[in-house]
């Protein structure tokens, strides 16, 4: 398999920030628990990123003391081929996941998780200059409305678009869960 699932910052601190927002969770996780189980069904290998940032304090949710850098509860419960903690946006950097994926021989990346505009992203666009192929599932991406200077505030879906609009043809292919592990089953049986 020359294809990677990764799903990035999939985690229970976001519940404690106070942007948090239930609206988009359902089709999110459905979304994700579809990707997975598509990604298991290929014996694909899974890469689960968890962010930690902060004081290292139990009231922080990104601390590792907190207890909260753990997998949604929603998620079904998997055995990830390779589990890193980042402490910057991209899972790119400094957490040996790009040696992991190079002595595995992993040429294309299948993105996902939470924020659909900062980890995701920014990890797609690392990934890309670094040469691997990226399929970006914007569907199963979870990201909250953001207010921009002038006021004015963005909309999960806007946020979505944009991310959409600037990564395609540029640094990754936009799929559906489905269009991905397609993708991701013709590279196994080309390779």
């Amino acid at each position: 398999m020359k294809t990677a699932l990764l799903l990035i910052d999939v985690q229970e601190s976001f519940r404690q920030r106070p942007y948090w927002n239930t609206a988009e969770l359902p089709a999110f996780l459905a979304a994700t628990r579809r990707l997975i189980e598509g990604a298991q069904a290929q014996a694909m290998p899974i890469v689960r990123v968890f962010h930690s940032d902060g004081p290292e304090t139990a009231d922080n949710a990104f601390a590792l003391a907190s207890g909260l850098v753990r997998p949604l509860e929603e998620l079904p419960a998997l055995q990830p081929a390779l589990e890193v903690i980042k402490h910057r946006h991209s899972a790119l950097a400094g957490t040996g996941l790009a040696i992991w994926l190079h002595q595995n021989g992993i040429q294309r990346l299948i993105v996902s998780g939470i924020r659909t505009e900062q980890c995701c992203e920014t990890t797609t666009r690392h990934a890309s200059d670094e040469g691997w192929q990226v399929d970006y599932v914007t569907e199963a991406t979870l990201t909250f409305a953001m207010q921009h200077a002038s006021g004015a505030t963005l909309s999960p879906a806007e946020i979505k678009l944009r991310t959409e609009t600037v990564l395609q043809d540029r640094f990754a292919e936009i799929c559906t869960v489905d269009q991905a592990l397609a993708r991701a089953a013709a590279a196994a049986v080309s390779a």
